[in-house]
């Protein structure tokens, strides 16, 4: 089965993390926020990660 995430995805993610609890990512405000934030940097650079799900 192959990976759903990258690894630059994995990485980015992981840097989004370690700068909110460290508090240097001002906005975010949780925890699901600086994952989402770490996520759409990923999509950005072009790392392999899975589309958004739909909103209804």
């Amino acid at each position: 089965m192959a990976r759903k995430y990258g690894k630059k995805a994995q990485a980015k993610v992981k840097r989004a993390m370690h700068e909110y609890k460290r508090g240097k990512l001002k906005r975010a405000k949780s925890r699901k926020q600086a994952i989402a934030i770490g996520l759409s940097e990923a999509r950005r650079s072009g790392a392999k990660v899975p589309a958004r799900k739909k909103r209804k």
